[in-house]
């Protein structure tokens, strides 16, 4: 009787506490939620609500609906060869970018005498690149009588216009990109660190050349470093802005006229906020929706270590 009494009485439930030191870090986080607050989440915010709006930084906008939206796809004859221009853009310089970084990143995973020194060199162009600086140097080297086409003439060679020239200039910006290599350098050589030498051994013992090894290992294994890095660098790629600002200005005739640097002089050269916001949004929904196009197609063909995919 006594213990049906017993089983009778409801469980009491504890109550979990706070730890002793709770208040601590809610100081510490308090300054990154102020922060992103007050710097990205509410430009975020206001900058989509002056997408509606024929906001200037000289006066007050009106609401005016999607005009801005729609003037940009039916009456901005600049906008459609900027959107095709960024999307070549990343087009010619990722895929280069990456293939090169990888292709750095093995020959720094050789067992060499004083390789760490030759990782930090390789590093190098990272910490620097994107700065105006560097901008500045790449132009100077690519100008009409600058230091590359000075030695090509030492080979005889005819200079070659590479800022003149539209369809060059768009290579020249393209190859500053591929020179910043050293984080999806690092990147890759971590992961090519984590492939099991066993598999190699294997490999070897199979009589597996070493072109084999390669698209049999160790580009599976390292698959989700690739399709992280191309997420990473495609959506730099279309953002792009310092190097087209820098070097070209957009020129010539809009060869390099890239959306970022479209909406920058919207912006700050046109005055028109609401206009460059609404240009920034699309961008923002085709950044969207190049990346969940890649992380949909990852089902297909990144693999991960338990031997299963994406």
């Amino acid at each position: 009787m006594a213990k049906a009494n017993a089983s009778a009485v409801p469980a009491v439930k504890k109550v979990r506490k706070l730890p002793r030191n709770w208040k601590w870090g809610v100081a510490f986080i308090t300054p990154w939620i102020i922060g992103f607050l007050a710097f990205q989440l509410y430009p975020l915010l206001a900058s989509l609500y002056y997408s509606f709006t024929d906001f200037s930084v000289l006066a007050d906008g009106k609401w005016v609906g999607v005009e801005n939206y729609v003037k940009l796809f039916t009456k901005d004859k600049h906008f459609l060869k900027s959107l095709w221009l960024t999307v070549k853009y990343a087009i010619m310089s990722v895929p280069v970018k990456l293939a090169f970084a990888l292709f750095i990143a093995m020959l720094l995973n050789m067992k060499l005498r004083g390789i760490n020194m030759f990782r930090t060199i390789y590093y190098l162009p990272s910490i620097m690149g994107g700065s105006v600086a560097v901008s500045i140097l790449w132009k100077f080297l690519f100008m009409q009588d600058g230091i590359v086409n000075k030695a090509l003439a030492v080979f005889h060679i005819p200079a070659v216009s590479w800022l003149g020239d539209p369809n060059m200039a768009l290579v020249t910006v393209s190859l500053l990109v591929v020179w910043q290599f050293g984080s999806s350098m690092v990147l890759f050589l971590a992961g090519l660190k984590n492939v099991p030498q066993e598999l190699y051994e294997a490999a070897s013992v199979d009589g597996a050349s070493k072109v084999r090894q390669f698209f049999k290992i160790t580009l599976p294994m390292i698959t989700p470093i690739v399709f992280f890095n191309l997420m990473m660098q495609t959506i730099n790629a279309l953002q792009e802005f310092t190097s087209v600002s820098i070097i070209t200005n957009g020129g010539p005739n809009r060869g390099t006229y890239l959306l970022g640097l479209k909406i920058y002089e919207e912006a700050f050269t046109n005055s028109k906020m609401g206009y460059a916001s609404a240009t920034s949004w699309v961008l923002f929904a085709i950044v969207l929706v190049v990346t969940g196009l890649l992380f949909k197609t990852s089902d297909a063909w990144v693999y991960y270590e338990d031997g299963g995919m994406n």
